[in-house]
């Protein structure tokens, strides 16, 4: 019997159109997005279903792929989809805890566009970057970004796969950081397209305006359980909301997080939401497992077999 967890995509997932073909389909997907615009006063429809800017700025960014993830969810479980665990990446852990029951959907879409507009204060463009650091030990990354550490922030802040690590914080850190690696002998360095270094110390002040915010947020208990990304361990109730404030600069866990839940024997990964990157990652951490995606209607007809 196969146990399946559903996996949330984090920022950086987003482009134009995504789910549109859903969102024409469906209407558990129209009332999710319907749901959202109360609270956030705009039309996300005129922000993905449009060529625009803002849909790549992080305010914006946060809560339309956290409608998205959530609407893919509702109704991949309508069609008897069922998870039995859940986790996301960074942003996509709201969508896990919303699933979970933990979090109420429109509470949460309150908090994502709070939480967007303190990262993007606490790291406005230009201050930072962000780097994927190919097929280099995690001791070597670690020890060299230590090494950098008393000229500037410069951290790991995803640990995505064993062989993908991405570094982050102030550019001149970063860039002195990635000249110790290539002497170290990394060869691929990608730095990637996204609006600050998040998960680093640089967004601390982020975490603390999250933490104050959070405190007014109630909780319900968990229907299902949901992987950390700070821990990567399951969430207890108790340390949801100091785990949200720390994780926005704290790394995120991804491939330890999975292994939790290979070794409590699951199985079968299905990505939530827009784009593949989370079902790429598990290629590399474990090919032994079943990792699809849903993210249109096409892909939904493959996982249900239509």
């Amino acid at each position: 019997m196969a146990k399946t967890v559903f996996m949330f995509a984090g920022q950086g997932a987003q482009y134009p159109n995504m789910a549109k073909d859903l969102y024409d389909k469906y209407e558990i997907i129209r009332d999710t997005f319907q749901e959202a615009n109360q609270v956030l006063g705009y039309d996300l429809e005129d922000l993905i279903f449009a060529e625009n800017e803002q849909l790549n700025e992080t305010q914006y960014t946060q809560p339309a792929i956290l409608t998205v993830d959530v609407a893919i969810a509702r109704l991949l479980i309508a069609q008897g989809i069922q998870p039995e665990a859940a986790l996301g990446l960074s942003l996509g852990e709201y969508a896990a805890l919303v699933i979970s029951g933990v979090l109420d959907f429109k509470v949460a879409i309150a908090l994502i566009a709070k939480r967007g507009q303190l990262m993007a204060l606490a790291a406005p463009k230009g201050v930072g970057k962000m780097v994927a650091v190919m097929n280099t030990p995690v001791e070597t990354i670690e020890e060299i970004c230590q090494k950098v550490s008393s000229k500037g922030i410069v951290a790991p802040a995803n640990y995505n796969t064993p062989t993908q690590i991405v570094i982050g914080g102030e550019v001149e850190a970063v860039d002195e950081a990635l000249t110790l690696l290539q002497e170290a002998g990394s060869k691929r360095l990608i730095e990637l397209n996204v609006s600050g270094p998040f998960h680093t110390a640089l967004l601390r002040s982020a975490s603390v305006g999250l933490s104050e915010v959070l405190e007014d947020i109630y909780l319900a208990p968990f229907n299902l359980p949901v992987v950390s990304n700070t821990t990567a361990h399951y969430f207890q109730l108790e340390e949801v909301k100091s785990l949200l404030a720390r994780q926005v600069m704290e790394p995120v866990r991804f491939y330890e997080s999975i292994a939790t839940l290979i070794a409590d024997g699951f199985d079968t990964f299905i990505e939530v939401g827009p784009g593949k990157t989370l079902s790429g990652f598990m290629k590399k951490i474990d090919k032994t497992k079943t990792a699809i995606r849903v993210s249109d209607v096409e892909t939904l007809q493959a996982v249900l077999g239509e």
